[in-house]
């Protein structure tokens, strides 16, 4: 009889061998591949994934797994993860899963090109009329998935879980944050709101940041280069990734050994590329540092989307707009900027990344208003699934809780609405990990002061190593192996706590602004 770990670990390599292969397609389809090609494209993708989904949820598997779990000697974690998947994938047919694949193909096209029709002075939802059947086909086919799966949601967390009319977002919003409730996101946000509501208020009644040094002229090719040479200091490995350009950045993994990164680049706006590729390399640092023993497994990924949003935000945020790292990157900056920064300084620099006043564009948002960004995506999301919001309305829903939340409305769809990649990818109950993510980046750095010393003192010479070190020692080597709970407790001896970030929040600011 052949050794069922030995046959799971086989088969788990080919589905993960498929499901790489798609996401290959997938990202030139973002970066190389002509727009005529869609069509084709989609039919690619869903097949690869249909049979990969296949092949994962054949009854063989499940034999497996019942009989490797009988096995004390077998590995745990593996099997914990796989069951988990496992118990998910084969709820939903492998037509849904085509379907699915399909659509997004689609829609991703569809949403490139209703941005492109959005030109400012465009009627809001003109444009995004382009995009909203497509948007209409995931969010139904998102619902399906929600209610094929909501019962075993029931089953892990017990007779005292009763989400009410959260029960479909809650079951979308565990595939990214396992454990997550609506009803515990929307208390996060309400606390943060509460916080920082008058922190923005008091900033607004202050003389306001000159961020004149940020805005231009930036030549590209230099951005480029500047960007990427900040990346590798960091850690990130070139001859295990690239960096190419796409309409929305995003990280991609095909292997601990091939992740690969994308920015957009502005030459008017020093912060869109830079802080695009910083926050990338981030999430692209945890895929390089997964142990390598995982690869071509379930647990080669990032244990949630907080957790991986965590290290995207640490980088760009807590290093890339700290004033240590402006002291050191400094004078790099300058000599390739020399025409934009001829006349500034570091400290002009620290000062006008960390600008605090409201945006249109969520990843050119300040550090304090970008969580009003994702608490309005949240709202929205969450009504759609619900049913309490129509596709046709989301311009409009957009544009009220834009002038509501930050005091501004969009002159087109493509700067409001349409802003985002993630709805055309099939990612609804994505957005609250932006936040849930960046309270955790608060707690990481705080452990990692408390081994490593000042942060800041290690940034102003330019040692970034040691705290990727730790970051690889403590977070990314796990992957899937550990939770995000496991992990947070480890490092904090507790769970998910708003109060470090607050306080680095009210403290940066404070200071900034003469509070």
């Amino acid at each position: 009889m052949p050794d069922p770990l030995a046959a799971l670990r086989d088969r788990l390599a080919e589905v993960s061998d498929l499901q790489r292969a798609a996401a290959v397609l997938e990202w030139d389809q973002e970066t190389y591949m002509p727009p005529g090609a869609a069509e084709a494209r989609a039919h690619q993708v869903a097949t690869l994934r249909r049979l990969a989904h296949e092949r994962f949820t054949d009854e063989a598997v499940g034999a497996w797994l019942d009989r490797a779990e009988a096995d004390t000697e077998a590995d745990e974690a593996l099997l914990r993860v796989t069951r988990r998947d496992y118990a998910r994938a084969t709820l939903l047919p492998s037509g849904w899963v085509a379907a699915f694949a399909t659509a997004k193909g689609h829609a991703m096209e569809a949403w490139k090109k209703a941005r492109e029709t959005a030109p400012p002075g465009s009627r809001p939802g003109q444009a995004f009329a382009h995009f909203a059947p497509h948007l209409q086909r995931i969010l139904d086919l998102s619902v399906e998935k929600a209610e094929r799966t909501m019962p075993l949601l029931q089953d892990e967390r017990g007779a005292d879980y009763a989400p009410g009319d959260d029960a479909r977002y809650d079951a979308l919003l565990d595939e990214y944050e396992p454990g997550a409730t609506t009803a515990q996101v929307a208390a996060v946000f309400a606390d943060l709101r509460a916080e920082l509501v008058p922190l923005v208020e008091a900033i607004a009644a202050r003389p306001q940041l000159d961020d004149a040094v940020v805005h231009g002229p930036f030549p590209e090719d230099a951005q480029w280069a500047f960007g990427l040479e900040v990346a590798q200091a960091f850690g990130y490995d070139l001859r295990h990734g690239r960096q190419d350009r796409s309409a929305h950045p995003f990280t991609t993994t095909f292997a601990t050994t091939d992740v690969r990164i994308t920015t957009r680049l502005d030459p008017d706006f020093f912060p869109t590329a830079f802080y695009g590729t910083l926050h990338e390399a981030g999430h692209a640092l945890y895929e390089q540092g997964v142990d390598p023993a995982y690869d071509r497994t379930p647990l080669a990924d990032g244990t949630s989307l907080g957790m991986h949003e965590s290290q995207s935000r640490l980088w760009e945020n807590q290093v890339g707009r700290s004033r240590a790292f402006w002291r050191y990157w400094f004078a790099d900056a300058q000599a390739r900027f020399p025409e934009a920064l001829a006349n500034a300084d570091a400290e002009a620099m620290y000062r006008a990344v960390n600008r605090v006043a409201p945006s249109l564009i969520r990843v050119e948002a300040d550090e304090l208003t970008y969580h009003l960004h994702v608490l309005l995506r949240f709202e929205i999301e969450r009504a759609l699934v619900a049913g309490d919001l129509a596709v046709a309305d989301v311009p409009a829903a957009w544009n009220e809780k834009m002038a509501a939340y930050l005091g501004l409305t969009p002159p087109s769809d493509a700067d409001g609405c349409l802003q985002d990649i993630h709805w055309s990818l099939g990612a609804l109950g994505y957005f609250p990990t932006y936040t849930l993510g960046t309270l955790i980046s608060a707690q990481l750095a705080e452990a990692a002061a408390r081994d490593l010393g000042r942060l800041d003192a290690l940034f102003e010479r330019g040692a970034f190593r040691p705290l990727l070190d730790w970051l690889r020692a403590h977070v990314h080597r796990w992957g899937r192996a550990k939770s995000a709970a496991e992990i947070l407790d480890a490092v904090t001896g507790g769970g998910l706590d708003a109060a470090p970030w607050l306080a680095y929040a009210r403290a940066k600011y404070g200071a900034l602004y003469g509070l």
